[in-house]
């Protein structure tokens, strides 16, 4: 913890009062939920940012939209548009943001929408002529104005909510006791051989109650790269020299899958809008070479007509054990 984080202890200590309040008020019925006929699931963290959101929402789009007609909402962090938008043909990351452009273009077999107002943005897709049976609420567990029917909360690896603290001095949204609204819990981005005796040293740290359920992820990245165009395989380029680009939260695991010693890392910030000296920095570093970035910020720079040689780098979300137990737990939820 840096010096001025514990500067800001008190700032915390007020915060966490503030939020423990709004918890009571909502648990108590004070303050207001609105639930719906549908089901639906929030995906979320107790931290601010990192945590695999967008590979954990792509993985129940798998699982569920087989099945049924299934909608994403988001809120569209970034977005330069307001109040709801229902995805079409005419969007991009600019009017979506960059996480439900995603969505997107790789699932057209779903709705998805953007509204800051999670209650409204769920009554206009139930009003849609076509109407979802299952509602994915991206980074909506602080969202208490929505009564969600199946909460899953998700924990990195290394930076678990419960050896955090609240914001300012730590990164916690909220008090860790939020984590009981929680019906699942997603420890993620684990290493892949994470140990039988490491998981229970987790489950104890994390105090769940009998009734919820705790699972173990790690980011598996695809063996390939793509564009437009074309795939290369990643041993392939491998031993090439070229520019690994990563505008998210925590690039260290995408930059260490593919780094060599020739290779040069442009970091940016999460959910960056890139300014045209950003793309003459990238095509300055680049000189031709190989542009491999994100998925996340492949939609953002896919269309730059100035950014040549791109191409993204695909990943998911995938169980170390368990996985039945998880796609039969959220199966079950949706039927009943």
């Amino acid at each position: 913890m840096n010096l001025l984080r514990k500067i800001f202890f008190p700032f915390a200590i007020l915060y966490g009062f503030i939020t423990s309040i709004r918890n009571f008020l909502f648990d108590k019925g004070i303050l207001k939920s609105t639930s719906f006929n549908v089901p639906v699931i929030a995906v979320g963290n107790l931290s601010v940012g990192g945590t695999g959101k967008t590979p954990q929402i792509e993985y129940l789009i798998r699982l569920l939209s087989n099945q049924y007609k299934v909608a994403a909402l988001s809120r569209g962090y970034k977005r330069k548009s307001e109040g709801f938008v229902l995805a079409n043909s005419t969007s991009n990351a600019e009017i979506l943001g960059d996480e439900p452009f995603q969505f997107y273009q790789k699932f057209p077999n779903i709705q998805v929408a953007v509204d800051a107002n999670r209650t409204n943005g769920i009554t206009q897709l139930l009003s849609q002529k076509i109407k979802p049976e299952i509602i994915l609420l991206d980074d909506a567990y602080q969202h208490r104005k929505v009564k969600a029917g199946f909460y899953i909360l998700l924990t990195a690896f290394g930076d678990l909510y419960a050896d955090d603290f609240m914001l300012p001095t730590g990164n916690l949204r909220e008090s860790r006791s939020g984590a009981r609204r929680a019906n699942i819990v997603v420890v993620t981005k684990c290493p892949k051989n994470l140990s039988d005796e490491k998981q229970e040293e987790i489950r104890l740290k994390l105090k769940l109650n009998c009734s919820q359920q705790l699972y173990f992820t790690f980011i598996d990245y695809d063996d390939a790269i793509y564009n437009k165009e074309e795939k290369i395989a990643i041993n392939e380029i491998k031993s090439e020299s070229k520019v690994l680009l990563a505008g998210i939260a925590k690039p260290k695991p995408f930059f260490d899958f593919l780094k060599t010693e020739n290779d040069e890392c442009l970091t940016f910030p999460d959910h960056h809008h890139f300014s045209a000296a950003d793309l003459n920095e990238i095509q300055n570093k680049a000189q031709g070479k190989k542009i491999i970035t994100t998925e996340k910020d492949y939609v953002r720079l896919k269309d730059v007509r100035m950014i040549s040689k791109l191409y993204y780098l695909p990943m998911k979300s995938t169980f170390i054990n368990h996985q039945q137990n998880f796609d039969a737990a959220i199966l079950n939820y949706v039927k009943n």
